[in-house]
């Protein structure tokens, strides 16, 4: 057992969170016990996310999109309201670590991404994205087939880039409209979780491939990671689960 304070604390400091400005608060967004035993990770908030980890036995929650956005409407709605009394009635935590978990060297999406596909990560792409360079060149089948690996579901690809692929950017989610810059970085390769409209175009006319893993399905290693390190720090069981989104 370990006090939620405390968890939150080494969490917030591990991943950086004052380095990061943030569409929604991160780290704890709605109070529940005190102490924890068990910390329940999943992607996106949601009232049946918040249902099964109750019923896993879980004391804090922890996500990759919270409940709170700023470019969102700032009243409670029916929405809102059943998700905060799922939450009251389990008397569940809810911390949320959005950008800083993205980014994170370590635990973060787009390192372990880079690590399942063999990227060796060189720099920081797109702010909060790794960019770099495979082991050894690749044909862009043995990518994409890499990353059905790792993310469990058929990528959507514009297969528009070289023979052989050496250099790759990695940025988790809606990163879409990063592919221009990826191109101009002189990556052959984005590999991202959502298209923009614009992406088979833009893909064609500037040579680059764009492999597109699914946002959920590409941001699902990050909470895992996380919460597989506070576990490991304090001494509690931890339990990822999975909420199906095709997006």
């Amino acid at each position: 057992m370990a006090k939620r304070d405390e968890i939150i604390r080494f969490a917030d400091e591990l991943l950086e969170v004052h380095r990061f400005p943030e569409y929604g608060t991160p780290g704890l967004q709605v109070l529940g016990a005190d102490e924890v035993t068990t910390i329940a990770c999943g992607v996106s908030s949601s009232r049946e996310l918040f249902e099964r980890a109750a019923a896993a036995g879980a004391q804090l929650l922890i996500v990759h999109h919270g409940m709170f956005w700023r470019n969102e409407p700032v009243w409670i709605d029916r929405r809102q309201r059943g998700r905060l009394e799922a939450l009251f009635a389990a008397d569940l935590s809810l911390a949320a670590y959005h950008l800083a978990l993205d980014a994170h060297p370590a635990l973060g999406n787009n390192a372990l991404l880079a690590e399942a596909l063999g990227v060796e990560v060189e720099r920081p792409f797109a702010e909060v994205g790794q960019g770099g360079t495979l082991r050894e060149p690749i044909g862009i089948d043995e990518l994409v087939d890499r990353l059905h690996k790792t993310v469990a579901r058929e990528p959507l690809v514009f297969a528009h880039g070289p023979l052989l692929v050496e250099r790759v950017a990695i940025c988790s989610g809606a990163a879409g409209r990063f592919l221009i810059d990826a191109a101009h970085e002189g990556y052959d390769v984005l590999v991202t979780g959502e298209p923009e409209e614009p992406s088979l175009q833009t893909a064609r006319e500037l040579g680059i491939h764009f492999i597109a893993g699914g946002h959920d399905a590409t941001e699902r290693l990050g909470v895992q990671a996380l919460s597989r390190r506070l576990a490991q720090q304090f001494g509690l069981d931890w339990t990822f689960i999975e909420i199906e989104n095709p997006v």
